[in-house]
């Protein structure tokens, strides 16, 4: 039976959407986008709404870079498989929209200044996340419901 990670978008600012994620029906911390956009522009387009899998990946620059800041937690960037028109979505660390690149960030809390929602905390939301997905998607499948 797969798992399932829900993201509950519940506010939008100029540039930033934050929602709420729970797994199991269990809230663990507040997400991250970019906006969603009628057309996408790269880098700066929330996830569709729908349902996906997640899975690993073990190349590129960033997985090197969690690998040496978590050398104990870190098995591969959680990555967002199966976006229609997207590659390469990630659950990873950042506190503005400026940091997402159309990927999902985590934080523990939020603050809204200037139109704008940005995250806080996002290591531990991150730690704390990361090390519950990954114990399950090591046993089984993990599916994102991304919901407006």
């Amino acid at each position: 039976m797969a798992m399932h990670l829900k993201v509950i978008r519940i506010e939008q600012g100029k540039n930033s959407t934050l929602s709420e994620i729970y797994l199991n029906n269990q809230f663990i911390c507040y997400g991250l986008e970019d906006i969603p956009r009628e057309k996408k522009i790269p880098g700066s387009t929330s996830i569709p709404a729908g349902r996906y899998k997640l899975g690993f990946n073990r190349d590129g620059g960033m997985n090197g870079n969690y690998y040496d800041r978590f050398p104990k937690l870190h098995k591969g960037m959680i990555e967002i498989k199966n976006i229609p028109g997207f590659n390469y979505v990630y659950v990873h660390i950042g506190n503005t929209y400026k940091e997402t690149a159309g990927c999902l960030l985590v934080g523990t809390s939020y603050v809204f200044e200037k139109g704008e929602y940005r995250l806080m905390q996002s290591v531990t939301a991150y730690k704390k996340l990361y090390g519950l997905l990954v114990e399950l998607m090591l046993v089984r499948d993990v599916i994102i419901e991304v919901t407006e």
